[in-house]
């Protein structure tokens, strides 16, 4: 079951004025790991633009946007295939456990002007023992109560 989805499109140019405005811009935003991923891509602003908006994209899926995470709570890494896998770190690590959020699935795309990526969050398969109303009201508690 779908937990959420979450779609982002970035100007390429406004991540390499960002970049040269601020050198620290990369290292603010992405891992030691993610960052590796670049260098080895020669430091490409296409794919960092990828790897920004699919981080977005992974916030809104949670349904939470950046909110009171951070953008290295989220790590948009590449199996040996190359395609995008998604590591959650700190707050977002419980988030996600809390709420019971298993694969996230990523997809990323750019042309010369745009990145894109599209981020689908499903319910964990481990969610055992939960009803579908469970799942579905678990966020707003409030709302379940209303319900009834």
């Amino acid at each position: 079951m779908i937990y959420g989805i979450g779609t982002d499109i970035i100007e390429i140019d406004r991540i390499r004025k960002a970049i040269l405005r601020n050198p620290r811009f990369i290292e603010r935003l992405f891992t030691q790991a993610e960052m590796e991923y670049y260098e080895k891509r020669n430091m490409n602003v296409q794919s960092i633009a990828g790897g920004f908006s699919a981080k977005e994209a992974v916030f809104k899926a949670l349904g939470t946007g950046l909110s009171s995470f951070r953008w290295k709570d989220v790590e948009i890494l590449r199996c040996s295939a190359g395609k995008p896998v998604v590591r959650f770190n700190a707050k977002v690590k419980q988030y996600v456990d809390e709420n019971n959020i298993g694969d996230i699935h990523v997809t990323i795309s750019h042309c010369k002007d745009f990145a894109t990526a599209t981020a689908i969050a499903e319910v964990s398969i481990d969610s055992e023992g939960l009803t579908l109303e469970d799942l579905l009201f678990q966020v707003d508690k409030e709302v379940k109560r209303k319900v009834h």
